[in-house]
């Protein structure tokens, strides 16, 4: 919304000072909503003094438009830093950077949250768009929150901001944020822990399109930061996703108590990283950036050579917590039942409430044909005891969609369940007991328990022991493997599979297994695709079953389910065109299904549609 100039503020005497100024784009300055945002960003800034936020020195018009001069932070922004940071052959951010980073954006939150007018009464201030874009870190190790554009505020002269309103990077919404409710400083707490869960681990909790990300993020189903980075310690693995806690109420109560937990790490891990530290880190990283401005600013040896073993990953590993030498065999993880029972394996196959059928006119088929709703089932099958298969998620049957004003029901003719063959997964065969050389023996008992789970089909044994050989060894692939083969088999394991066996291939891209792998995770991220645009369907959001239906498409392209729904999706929204497209896909895979039949005659109408049309 707006473009900045790097410029001077010229005093008395030839005293001179740098600063940014910024002001609103031509094309939004007659936007009174824009404008409006501009000036909240200029009265709220202008209250703000403190060392971790750029300062705002000047607010005016000329001309009609509207300026800020701010202070200018000579440095980069942190989504630059981490860009250069990986082009150095950082493929993450060290540990001490990010620690002392994310600790000091907390300390300049904090302030503004607890900031008050000149009667004593709290400003209220929110920033809600922290994001790397929005922290600077200057060549001198100085950290800076800037643009306050969308922060909350009760104003001074009384007035508020909108309550309700979404604005801000959706990636980076609190669960509060992302459904429009009011906020508090604890949705800043949230946006800071996924900054740091960025830096930690390389991506962000959850990633992809707003109607896909805004629901996971929300619900909390993103893997813990140790699923994605086995070196980083357990205690700062519970801070992040204590900083991540849904419920507000289960979140750190401030950004100064985040902040407190951050320094106490850095301090444990390394108590002599500071500011200059940083301030080395971004001299070396922009070196050339420097030089060719003409600007050659020093760097002890000592510093390079740790960023050599940063960069090699030979530095020292983390330990804040190292374990004992004979520790007690700890208990089961809560969230995983163990289960010593052999767990049934022979459950029916996967259910999906469809949408079948397209509206014509009603010269062609009278009243027109009606949406129809079938449910798909399979047969139950058994599975050999030496082998077994990743079942899709059974979604419920749906109720009747409606079309226009009026409620179809289906045929009695289709009211018997349907079945519609399913794609059969690859198949995932026993671990191999294969110990690593450096393996531990809590990991090692933990893991041979595991595999023995596992050949007697006790999948939640299997997933606990798996769980627990990560916990004591959690660089070992053979355990993400172990783990990953116990939820795929599993009735609701389909996520917790897929990002086990994604940091599965990260760790060993030559296994064995790998390309075995590769499938399986295909299959589940299709199942998982199909699973939620079922559920979107039934809730009437056919723009979003499309999409899930053709991301399920995309992984399993020979799946007649997949182009079942992207059909019935496609004639919700009117397609008819992209209906047929995936309706004669269907026939083609399915030619002995019992609709058949009505989606051949449902073609058949599209065509004598097509046919009228001028």
């Amino acid at each position: 919304m707006a473009e900045t100039y790097r410029s001077r503020l010229l005093g008395a005497a030839g005293v001179t000072k740098p600063v940014l100024i910024k002001k609103v784009l031509p094309e939004h300055a007659s936007n009174p909503d824009f404008t409006a945002m501009f000036i909240r960003e200029a009265r709220i800034s202008a209250t703000l003094s403190h060392g971790n936020i750029a300062q705002v020195y000047d607010f005016g018009c000329i001309d009609g438009e509207y300026f800020l001069a701010m202070e200018y932070v000579d440095g980069q922004p942190l989504n630059r830093v981490l860009k250069r940071a990986l082009h150095a052959g950082l493929s993450l951010l060290p540990l001490p950077v990010a620690l002392f980073v994310c600790s000091e954006i907390c300390h300049g939150l904090h302030y503004a949250h607890a900031r008050v007018d000149e009667q004593g009464q709290p400003l209220e201030i929110v920033h809600r768009d922290i994001s790397p874009d929005n922290v600077l870190i200057s060549y001198e190790g100085q950290v800076k929150i800037v643009d306050f554009g969308i922060a909350k505020a009760r104003e001074p002269h009384g007035s508020a901001t909108e309550p309700g309103v979404v604005k801000g990077k959706f990636l980076f919404f609190s669960p509060e944020q992302a459904r429009g409710q009011q906020v508090d400083a604890r949705t800043d707490v949230w946006s800071t822990g996924v900054v740091l869960y960025r830096l930690l681990c390389g991506r962000l909790p959850v990633e992809g399109p707003q109607y896909a990300a805004l629901p996971r993020l929300a619900r909390g189903e993103f893997p813990r930061p140790r699923v994605l980075n086995p070196e980083l310690p357990m205690e700062l693995d519970a801070v992040v996703m204590k900083a991540l806690a849904v419920k507000r109420e289960a979140r750190y109560e401030s950004c100064l108590a985040l902040g407190d937990a951050l320094v106490a790490l850095l301090s444990k891990l390394t108590p002599r990283f500071s500011a200059i530290s940083l301030s080395y880190f971004m001299r070396e990283l922009f070196r050339e950036d420097l030089s060719a401005e003409g600007r050659q600013l020093k760097v002890p040896p000592a510093f390079q050579e740790q960023l050599t073993q940063w960069r090699e990953g030979t530095a020292a590993p983390p330990e804040l917590s190292p374990e004992p030498p004979t520790p007690p065999e700890p208990p089961a993880p809560p969230e995983i039942q163990t289960d010593t029972e052999h767990e049934r394996v022979n459950r029916p196959a996967s259910r999906l409430g469809l949408l079948l059928g397209v509206g014509v006119g009603s010269a062609v088929l009278g009243a027109g044909l009606a949406f129809l709703l079938v449910t798909l089932q399979g047969p139950a099958s058994e599975v050999p005891p030496e082998t077994s298969q990743v079942e899709p998620m059974a979604p419920r049957a749906a109720e009747p969609i409606s079309h226009g004003h009026e409620r179809a029901s289906p045929p009695a003719s289709l009211s018997p369940a349907l079945e519609l063959p399913a794609p059969v997964p690859p198949a995932v065969p026993a671990p191999r007991a294969v110990p690593e050389a450096r393996r531990a023996p809590l990991a090692e008992a933990a893991y041979a328990r595991a595999t023995k789970a596992l050949m007697r089909k006790s999948l939640r044994e299997a997933a606990s022991q798996g769980e627990l050989c990560l916990l004591h060894a959690p660089q070992d692939a053979e355990c993400f493997l172990l783990a990953g083969d116990a939820y795929a088999q599993q009735k609701k394991g389909e996520q917790k599979a897929v990002d086990r066996y994604t940091a599965f291939l990260r760790l060993a891209l030559a296994h064995p297994r790998t390309a075995e792998i590769r499938l399986t995770l295909r299959h589940l991220e299709a199942s998982l695709a199909l699973q939620e645009g079922s559920r979107l369907f039934r809730e009437k959001h056919f723009e979003e079953a499309l999409v899930r239906a053709t991301r399920c498409i995309a992984r399993e392209p020979a799946n007649a389910a997949c182009h079942l729904l992207a059909g019935g999706a496609a004639a919700a929204l009117n397609q008819p065109a992209t209906a047929a497209e995936h309706y004669r896909r269907f026939v083609e895979m399915a030619p002995d299904h019992k609709l058949v039949h009505k989606i051949r005659a449902t073609l058949a109408a599209y065509e004598q549609q097509q046919a009228r049309a001028p």
